[in-house]
């Protein structure tokens, strides 16, 4: 397993946690580097790349393929990744976890099972969608968690519809039995906003979706790498995240799912490995996770991911949470002071995850992006693939800063001090 800091209760080592990630040293136009950009990527520590190097110096072979020493060899690495993964999420049994290429990815995997259902035998009720059916999503999604929701309504002629947002950045449930009712066949919405950082409450929702039969699916892309998730226990059918925002590799998601309902579900992809037996006029198919595994897998970056999770797991997931509420309630304090600074989403830390968007009053965004880059101050600038929120708050883009496990109250008090540096030059 690898080692980090001290858990939660024995103290928050963050300089000790920061040894292992050698980017962070850097240094940015003649400045110390100060990453705030971890909600688009976050760094990889050196355990997640030793484990990988090492797999490749040794191990390196096809998974599910041969009997030879090597061969058995990546399929055990490849096969313990998932279920390292599957225990930190808590996923239950590793056959719940499918490894995709990314949240993305994931997500569209289901939109194609109830696009496609009634194909090659799998003809699941809860998966069928046509006229007179809808899919519930929030106005705070993530284009992954809301294009491919429009592409199969419109393909199946469903109805979409959305929760709506207040203007502190919440999620509007106070009409939930009407948007949430017995059309719905599925409702879909993010754990933590990427460009809000509101953290959504699941509970009602589910509840609701139980009572009108519908299924749920949660995008947690930024909650499972900053907080306690038990994907099992919070009652979701179905779940994505990534590997990229956990300090894993890039090329590597997870989509995890409930065993009995990822067994309705027809292929996503066809070609090796995700079959049982094969015919020049027709194919069945294998169980889960390998049916929605076609291909070689992406066995190196797997690798990564689990030591990732065990990475975070040994730094203690609730001190991360904490450690990332108290980063994000020293940024808010900093920048409400800044004049023409209005700030996104919800007005107190507990109700956030690690990240804070603002906009500067006259002060073009990406013209502050490149200040700010100057100062050596990593944010992202844009709609964040939030577009609709940008347009609910009259914006045309937010200035996002995000925080990890790895971000010091110095970094935040250098953003602040950028930022007035940005009002003073551009202003």
């Amino acid at each position: 397993m690898a080692q980090a800091a001290p858990a939660a209760g024995r103290g928050y080592d963050v300089e000790r946690l920061r040894a292992d990630f050698p980017n962070l040293r850097r240094r940015v136009n003649g400045r110390t580097l100060v990453y705030l950009d971890s909600a688009n990527t976050s760094h990889t520590p050196d355990q997640v790349v030793a484990a990988m190097g090492r797999h490749h110096r040794r191990h390196t072979s096809n998974v599910g393929r041969s009997v030879n020493t090597l061969g058995l060899e990546a399929t055990a690495a490849y096969e313990e990744a998932r279920s390292r993964v599957a225990a930190f999420a808590g996923g239950g049994p590793s056959g719940e976890v499918v490894f995709a290429k990314n949240s993305t990815e994931a997500i569209n995997l289901v939109a194609h099972a109830f696009g496609t259902s009634g194909a090659d035998g799998f003809d699941d009720p809860r998966l069928r969608l046509g006229p007179g059916d809808e899919v519930l999503v929030t106005e705070m999604e993530h284009h992954s968690n809301l294009v491919p929701w429009q592409l199969l309504t419109r393909r199946t002629g469903a109805t979409l519809r959305w929760i709506p947002l207040t203007e502190d950045g919440r999620l509007d449930l106070s009409d939930l039995d009407r948007l949430l009712n017995e059309r719905t066949k599925l409702v879909s919405f993010v754990h933590v906003s990427n460009i809000l950082g509101t953290v959504n409450p699941v509970e009602p929702i589910v509840r609701r979706a139980r009572e009108v039969g519908a299924l749920v699916m949660l995008d947690a892309s930024q909650s499972v790498p900053h907080m306690p998730v038990d994907l099992a226990a919070l009652g979701v059918d179905l779940a994505a995240f990534t590997g990229h925002k956990m300090c894993g590799p890039t090329g590597i998601g997870v989509l995890w799912g409930r065993r009995e309902l990822l067994r309705a579900m027809p292929p996503f992809l066809g070609g090796g490995s995700m079959i049982d037996a094969v015919s020049m006029t027709g194919a069945t198919y294998a169980p889960p996770p390998a049916r929605f595994e076609a291909g070689t897998p992406p066995i190196v970056q797997a690798v990564g991911l689990g030591t990732a999770a065990d990475y975070l797991s040994a730094a203690g997931m609730d001190a991360v949470r904490d450690h990332g509420r108290d980063l994000t309630e020293r940024a808010l304090a900093g920048l409400s002071e800044i004049p023409g600074l209005r700030l996104f989403g919800p007005a107190g830390a507990e109700s956030r995850g690690g990240l804070v968007s603002f906009a500067l009053d006259g002060i073009g965004h990406d013209d502050a992006g490149k200040v700010l880059d100057a100062e050596g101050v990593q944010v992202r600038v844009g709609r964040h693939c939030a577009t609709p929120v940008c347009t609910r708050y009259g914006v045309p883009s937010m200035i996002r800063a995000s925080f990890h496990l790895y971000t010091t109250a110095e970094e935040i008090d250098a953003l602040v001090a950028a930022v007035r540096k940005v009002r003073h030059v551009l202003g």
